[in-house]
């Protein structure tokens, strides 16, 4: 049985101008800017305003956690939330999401606790939650791994006739590896019901993007491949939420994938190890934090009479109990098994791999006794 599809659609050019809803000021904006989309209710507006400030808090407090030695590693995505917390705001728990290493606010909304997000950023385990149970899979390293994971769940579940969505983030680097253009071109061909968010923040660690790509955009990549492309301003989660939300529902009913770019810039360093001076000019950072996505928002709802006092304080004390509890859970000591490197590895155990168990073990046991007998008699133990 042959399960190409015959798909007849108006193809969606992406536009050099990003899409927008509301300008950097926060006025409602009309006409062709819009690209035909409608700005969201305004209780939605407001919930995604209290998810964005929730998720900034939490990537601060985990920064400086980090400058304190009590992370290995952290990937800051501030300045993205409208990218991050729109796109994900618009699948249902249901739907399977594939994220990157730099989407921790993203899995923060999606209901992740900040213990298990951080888990492998502390080097305690390559993951840290069920991904069945959040129907989320781990974060990708390597840069477009997961859109092929993404597509191929996508595919797996439309041949099963399960209705679900993946959706799947990329950065704009990773729109020059194979795995994103396999991904591209499969979902496309086999029409499978996948969201594609390219967060273009316009480096790929110090690569600018005019040595990444000569596209005018990188939502006109959607072109070849035969899919939709649109090229959204990323710092406006109003025209991030709408174009994400009818991405997901034309996937779910049989539209096939969709393409979305998000224009918007990296604030922090790539990660605390990088030293972004070195390829960037701080007037450029300086022009972006004055299009901050939480910013544009505020001044919206403000105007609309929706963001009170009251409810601000309420949004910046629920923000401050989850730094807390943030702090809390990266201050616990970990209790760490070394057996467990060898757990989850084959679905039938190999005999070299209880060889190399059973190795490990005896080692542990010699040094743990070792350490008990320096110990009773006085000796410091080596």
């Amino acid at each position: 049985m042959s399960l190409n599809v015959e798909h007849h659609e108006t193809r969606v050019l992406p536009s050099e101008k990003p899409l927008r809803l509301l300008d950097n000021a926060g006025h409602a904006l009309h006409g062709r800017e819009t690209g035909g989309f409608e700005l969201p209710p305004v209780e939605t507006l407001l919930e995604l305003y209290r998810r964005m400030v929730i998720a900034r808090r939490f990537d601060v407090q985990v920064t400086a956690l980090t400058k304190q030695g009590r992370l290995a590693t952290y990937p800051s995505a501030y300045g993205q939330e409208a990218c991050e917390i729109g796109v994900i705001s618009a699948i249902t728990a249901d739907d399977w999401f594939f994220p990157t290493y730099r989407d921790s606010i993203a899995l923060l909304t999606r209901g992740l606790a900040p213990a298990e997000i951080l888990q492998s950023f502390r080097g305690d385990w390559h993951n840290g939650w069920d991904q069945h149970a959040h129907r989320t899979a781990s974060m990708a390293t390597p840069l477009a791994t997961q859109a092929l994971h993404a597509v191929g769940l996508a595919h797996a579940a439309r041949l099963r006739r399960d209705p679900i969505v993946t959706l799947t983030y990329l950065g704009d680097g990773a729109t020059s590896e194979g795995d994103a253009h396999e991904a591209f071109n499969f979902a496309a061909v086999w029409q499978t019901p996948t969201v594609f968010l390219v967060q273009n923040n316009q480096f790929a660690i110090s690569t600018p993007l005019a040595r990444q790509t000569h596209a005018t955009t990188l939502a006109d990549k959607a072109v070849g491949y035969g899919m939709p492309g649109y090229h959204v301003d990323g710092n406006d989660i109003a025209a991030m939420y709408a174009v994400a939300s009818a991405a997901v529902e034309r996937a779910r009913s049989g539209g096939g994938p969709t393409l979305i770019e998000g224009l918007t810039y990296r604030i922090e360093s790539h990660t605390n190890s990088d030293d972004p001076t070195r390829y960037r000019q701080q007037r450029d950072v300086e022009h972006w934090k004055r299009r901050d996505p939480i910013e544009r928002l505020e001044k919206y709802l403000v105007s609309e009479g929706a963001l009170t006092d009251v409810v601000r304080a309420e949004i910046g004390e629920a923000a401050e109990e989850l730094a807390a509890r943030t702090r809390d859970a990266m201050s616990e000591e970990p209790q760490l098994d070394p057996l467990e490197l060898f757990d989850h590895v084959y679905a039938t155990p190999r005999a070299a791999l209880a060889e190399q168990r059973a190795a490990l073990e005896a080692e542990l046991a010699a040094h743990a006794a070792h350490v008990a007998h320096a110990g009773a008699a006085g000796v410091p133990a080596r």
